[in-house]
């Protein structure tokens, strides 16, 4: 009989937890049962807003969860679980801890939480909140990255957190022909000949995109710009293209529920962000043989090739235009691939959350 494992999100908007948790339940489904429950939002408005949340099936649940501490969430959580027979929970993030945590504890499963990210953790209440969580419920801790387990154990001596790094899946994502690459611009409506820079991130002050747009405004006539996201920032983005008379230039593909033709299209990739946990972003990227610039925050140092990537300071335009500069007159490279098969690959991610949530259960 197959292990059930029930995974918890705060909800399911795209995102890299959201489609981490996604990739997961597929690359287990042939050795377990896996569910998704999502805090907030109903199915039919959800999967409208992510087609490929239908993949998933009926292997969605949601509870519509408002603003607000709502306790009574576990008990409704509590009951799904028994309704799908769960041996086993695997919550991302401090919201799930709380709700997903606390009903695991209450049934005595095999619970597994993972921290995607440590930045959260600068606002007091979230940090006293987390501390309290992980002594009550003492879930099996988890970081995406050495940089999350560095800054958890910091705040959390007690922890003793494991490391298991975040993957993509490679065989998904891997390297364009020539005539792939030439479909995928025409099918995104972008220009044929052109050097592109793309950057596939949530359209949100974190994520940086203002200095992209101004490395962009400040040289690089022959190189154009593609924004793969949405979000609140994407009017005030437009407008600040048409301020720096670079409009033209820039390309706003909005939500893609498909990613890959985005990245075949693309010369290089570059994700400025403020703050990180571990991006997928980038790994995808890689994957399909393109070279990229991240900055140094979160986990991103851990996921780039050193041999073929750009890794600077965060907030520095300066540094961006000299990195774009040092990819795009230097375009003989290694291919990033081979990196992230050794580094990033989905397979391996997979198979260590599966022994962590079917192995003997850590007191």
């Amino acid at each position: 009989m197959k292990p059930v494992i029930v995974q918890v999100v705060q909800h399911l908007r795209p995102g890299g937890i959201e489609t981490m948790a996604l990739d997961l339940l597929q690359q287990l489904k042939k050795k377990a049962e896996v569910y998704i429950f999502s805090l907030e939002g109903e199915l039919q408005t959800t999967l409208a807003d992510w087609p490929r949340l239908n993949i998933a099936g009926q292997q969605l649940r949601f509870f519509n969860k408002q603003p607000g501490v709502e306790l009574s969430l576990i008990t409704k959580l509590k009951k799904a679980l028994i309704e799908v027979n769960a041996s086993a929970v695997h919550t991302h993030h401090i919201g799930p801890l709380l709700y997903g945590g606390g009903a695991a504890k209450l049934l005595g499963l095999t619970h597994v939480h993972t921290e995607h990210d440590a930045w959260h953790l600068n606002a007091k209440a979230n940090l006293r909140l987390q501390n309290l969580l992980i002594r009550m419920i003492k879930p099996n801790l988890i970081a995406d990255c050495d940089e999350v387990a560095a800054k958890l154990v910091y705040h959390f001596p007690f922890s003793n957190p494991k490391v298991v790094l975040n993957g993509i899946d490679t065989k998904r994502f891997k390297p364009a022909s020539p005539g792939e690459k030439f479909k995928s611009r025409k099918a995104l409506k972008l220009p044929g000949e052109r050097c592109l820079i793309g950057c596939a991130a949530r359209l949100e002050a974190v994520k940086g995109h203002e200095f992209l747009l101004k490395a962009l405004s400040q040289s690089f006539t022959d190189i154009s710009l593609v924004l793969a996201g949405s979000g609140s920032l994407r009017n005030h983005l437009e407008e600040e293209a048409k301020r720096l008379g670079i409009s033209d230039r820039v390309f706003f593909l909005g939500h893609l529920d498909d990613t890959l033709p985005f990245y075949h299209a693309i010369d290089m990739f570059c994700l400025p962000s403020l703050n990180e946990g571990l991006p997928l972003s980038p790994l995808e990227a890689q994957a399909c043989g393109i070279p990229v610039i991240v900055t140094d925050v979160g986990g991103c140092r851990s996921i780039v090739c050193p041999k073929t990537c750009e890794l600077i300071k965060p907030g520095n335009t300066t540094a961006l235009v000299n990195a774009i500069l040092r990819l795009h007159y230097s375009p003989y490279r290694n291919n990033p691939r081979e990196f992230v098969l050794s580094t990033g690959n989905l397979e391996k991610t997979a198979e260590a959350y599966f022994n962590l949530l079917t192995g003997p259960q850590e007191v």
